[in-house]
């Protein structure tokens, strides 16, 4: 797994004078299930030296995750899917009958379609591809801790088929106009609110307008949140 500019992210954690960890008010608590051990390595050291981030467990694979995290309850667990021994996709379906409010965000590589398909029926929330940059990645995190549903264009563009497929027709109520969808399918892409401005020659003001109006149709709260569901309804055929 790459994770250019690590040294970024890199800051002392704050010690009291009995040289114990400080807990930060407001901190989002991570845990991890990783079975290789540089990347295990490389992901804790980038996401407990990120202000605002706290790793609280790291386990190299999912039968340890399961005996440990109902103690710890972290806020998000980055789970990779291909584990040895019990798969990512059944741990996620166990952790999330135990701990129902947990947040669970799902690492993969680019080619596993059908894995990232059972982890959604799972309950897994948002869904990476293993070479994210980490200022992505913990945008993502963040995005999953305050309820969204982070989601790679990669993975993005191999889901809609299958949910294009299996989709029932929207309700009328959250059909999307023509604009509407030009912008989201935008947003599919990976595109941001400049560059989806600019491609459909509009003000990123008027983009934001359309992507209220879109939120209000779908009844969702981000931008991953609104592209997931229009592919699940078959909206961005």
């Amino acid at each position: 797994m790459r994770l250019p500019g690590l040294g970024r992210f890199a800051y002392k954690v704050p010690m009291s004078s009995q040289g114990t960890e400080i807990a930060t008010l407001g901190e989002i608590r991570v845990a991890l299930v990783e079975d290789v051990h540089s990347t295990r390595e490389a992901l804790s050291t980038l996401i407990d030296g990120a202000p605002g981030y706290r790793m609280v467990g790291a386990y190299e694979s999912m039968e340890a995750a399961l005996a440990a995290l109902p103690k710890i309850r972290p806020d998000v667990l980055l789970s990779d899917i291909g584990l040895p021994g019990m798969s990512g996709v059944e741990g996620v379906r166990l952790l999330k009958e135990r701990l129902p409010e947990l947040q669970i965000l799902m690492l993969t590589v680019y080619d596993d379609r059908g894995h990232v398909f059972e982890a959604i029926c799972a309950g897994a929330c948002g869904y990476l591809i293993k070479d994210t940059p980490p200022a992505r990645l913990l945008a993502a995190i963040r995005e999953l801790h305050q309820g969204g549903a982070p989601l790679s264009p990669e993975i993005a563009r191999r889901v809609v088929d299958v949910f294009q497929k299996t989709a029932p027709p929207p309700e009328p109520d959250q059909r999307l106009s023509r604009r509407e969808t030009e912008v989201l399918r935008l947003f599919a892409d990976g595109h941001s609110y400049k560059t989806a401005a600019d491609a459909l020659s509009l003000s990123t003001d008027t983009v934001r307008f359309h992507i209220r109006k879109i939120y209000d149709k779908l009844h969702v709260h981000s931008k991953s949140e609104a592209v997931l569901k229009a592919f699940r309804r078959g909206m961005l055929s």
